[in-house]
């Protein structure tokens, strides 16, 4: 996560939940009142978001000071305690619901991204996401998959030449496609083609791609298609992957699975935010 980038990105997020003012505290705090509360894990997982609250709190004019205890990409199992915050009440209450909602989405990310990985242990195959990511979350969700352990696909239309099913058909072949990309693009830029069959394989590899996407293919498939992948060629396989065939991609030789339910359908973890009872911690 890159912290210039972000600050305005929670400042738009902020804005949007807060409206005018926060009429609830305002009507019940003064903004001399203080307090102190704790993030709380209340399930076991991956923990990502460290930027996020100290972002949240430290550039965005809150009266508030932030402790976190956690690192990204840490476990945290139920009861622990990730980071502590003390200052307005005024403004912890306010700023509550949408630092919640990023770090328990990340979190999520990241844990079943920290899954996927756990279960590739002992392969030469790596997880890797895809941009079906949340529109304006993208940054931050790749980063959430990297500390889980994954690794980041290409994160904009501008990292690399993807050639998928629509651009062949609107060209007419794969060979085609790959030789004008191949045309146009610069030395530094790869290319990487989707095939869903074998005659598109061999096209693909004769046309010169760097990487090759088995879409929507079973494992034996992948496992066959594999043999006739040169060393310098990069496999990838995608296709409504989960988490019960990981291993059964895996075995075929593949050398990435990239799998989009990682940003697209994930479950947030679950973590709550607790004021500490009214006692010397208010000042």
């Amino acid at each position: 996560m890159n912290q210039w980038i972000l600050k305005p990105m929670l400042e738009r997020w902020l804005q949007e939940d807060i409206g005018f003012a926060d009429i609830t505290s305002d009507a019940i705090f003064s903004s001399e009142e203080k307090a102190s509360a704790d993030y709380i894990a209340k399930d076991d997982g991956i923990f990502c978001g460290r930027m996020i609250l100290e972002t949240g709190y430290g550039q965005l004019g809150l009266q508030t000071d932030v402790t976190v205890y956690k690192q990204d990409g840490e476990h945290v199992v139920k009861g622990d305690i990730i980071a502590s915050v003390k200052g307005s009440v005024k403004d912890i209450l306010m700023s509550e619901r949408v630092l919640l909602n990023l770090i328990q989405r990340l979190s999520g990310i990241a844990t079943a991204t920290n899954q996927a990985v756990l279960e590739l242990e002992g392969y030469n195959t790596a997880v890797c996401d895809t941009r079906k990511t949340t529109p304006g979350l993208r940054m931050l969700e790749k980063a959430a998959v990297k500390a889980g352990g994954g690794k980041n696909h290409r994160f904009r239309l501008d990292d690399a030449v993807m050639i998928k099913d629509n651009h062949i058909a609107a060209c007419g072949s794969v060979k085609e496609a790959i030789g004008r990309a191949k045309k146009a693009a610069g030395h530094m830029v790869k290319i990487e083609v989707e095939v869903e069959s074998f005659d598109a394989l061999t096209e693909a590899l004769e046309a010169g791609a760097d990487v090759i996407m088995f879409d929507n293919v079973i494992p034996e498939t992948a496992k066959e298609w594999m043999t006739f992948i040169p060393d310098h060629v990069v496999a990838e396989v995608s296709g409504s992957i989960t988490l019960e065939v990981l291993k059964d991609y895996a075995e075929s030789g593949v050398h990435m699975i990239s799998m989009g339910a990682l940003t697209h359908s994930v479950n947030a973890l679950d973590i709550s935010l607790t004021f500490h009872e009214k006692s010397g911690d208010f000042k």
